[in-house]
C-alpha cells in the first residue's frame, strides 16, 4: 500500500486557509491507500488561547473538510487532531476517515504536554486505545506526547495492532528525541509508524518536522527534513509478517509482566 505524510505549518491566525491548505496537500496525495495529517494543525498547537473558542464538534469545518478531500481522492484519511468539544469539555482529537467520507475510528489523546504547555490546563485525556480493523490492516492511533509511553503502544499492539499512526507537534530543541522514539515504538512492536509532523513557527516555537516512516525493524523507509513536504513511501504487511517469524521478539514476552496477554 502506498502511505503520504503530510508535514506542513499552520497558517498563523487564519484556521480558514489553514483548513484549504490542507485540503490542497491531501489533494496532492492522490494514489495514496493512507494519509496522515499533524497534530491540532487547523490553529497551531502553541495557541492556547484558540483552543475554547475554536473548538469544535465532528461536524465542524476541519473534519468536514477532510472527509470531503478523503471522498475526492478515494483514500483513508488520518486526520491530524483538533481540539474537539463534547459538552463542557475540550479533548485532543483524532478520527480515522475511510474512502467513502466515513468515520471509521476516533482517538482522544491519552498524555497531554504539559511542559511550557497548557494543553494539561485546556483539555481532559483520552481514556480508550484505539485500534481500527481497516482492509489496509489493523491501525493503531497515537498523538505526539504518547510516543514517550511504551505501554499505550503495547496496549495497542494487544489489540492487533500492525500500523501506527502518530500525528505529532514536536518542538525543538527536542529532535533527537523525536527521531529515536519514532524508530524504537516501531521496533520494540515490531509494526509500521507513520508519523506526520508539523512544521515552521507557531506563536514563535518552531517544530522539528522530520516526519518519518519506519518498518518492523526500526529503519526508516523515508524521512523528511524540517520543510513542508507530503511524503511518500509503500509498506507491505506481508513484510510485517516477515519479520515477527524471522525474529519472534513479541512471541517472548512474559506473562506476569504483560497481563493483558495472560
Amino acid at each position: 500500500m502506498r502511505v503520504a505524510s503530510i508535514q506542513m505549518s499552520v497558517v498563523e491566525e487564519d484556521k480558514t486557509a489553514t483548513i484549504d491548505k490542507a485540503v490542497r496537500k491531501i489533494r496532492l496525495c492522490k494514489g495514496a491507500d493512507l494519509v496522515i495529517l499533524p497534530e491540532i494543525w487547523n490553529v497551531g498547537f502553541m495557541s492556547f488561547d484558540r483552543y475554547t473558542p475554536e473548538a469544535e464538534t465532528r461536524t465542524g469545518p476541519t473534519l468536514s473538510a477532510v472527509r470531503e478531500a478523503a471522498r475526492e481522492i478515494r483514500a483513508y484519511v488520518h486526520a491530524g487532531s483538533f481540539v474537539e468539544k463534547d459538552g463542557d469539555r475540550c479533548f485532543n482529537s483524532s478520527y480515522l476517515i475511510s474512502p467513502d467520507g466515513e468515520v471509521l475510528a476516533n482517538y482522544r489523546k491519552i498524555h497531554l504536554f504539559g511542559y511550557n504547555s497548557k494543553e494539561t490546563e485546556i483539555l481532559t485525556p483520552g481514556e480508550a486505545v484505539t485500534v481500527a480493523d481497516t482492509p489496509l490492516g489493523s491501525i493503531g492511533m497515537a498523538t505526539c506526547f504518547d510516543l514517550r509511553f511504551p505501554e499505550l503502544f503495547r496496549a495497542m499492539v494487544d489489540r492487533g495492532a500492525e500500523i501506527f499512526l502518530v500525528c505529532s507537534a514536536w518542538p525543538y530543541p527536542r529532535l533527537e528525541h523525536w527521531l529515536m522514539l519514532n524508530r524504537v515504538r516501531a521496533m520494540e512492536n515490531q509494526c509500521f509508524l507513520v508519523s506526520a509532523n508539523s512544521t515552521g513557527i507557531n506563536r514563535g516555537i518552531q517544530f522539528v518536522g522530520h516526519s518519518m516512516m519506519v518498518d518492523p525493524w526500526g529503519v526508516p523507509m523515508a524521512a523528511a527534513g524540517d520543510k513542508e513536504v507530503v511524503l511518500n513511501t509503500e509498506i507491505g504487511l506481508a513484510d510485517l509478517r516477515a519479520a515477527r517469524e524471522e525474529f519472534p521478539g513479541l512471541a517472548s514476552r512474559v506473562d506476569w509482566l504483560n497481563p493483558a496477554t495472560s
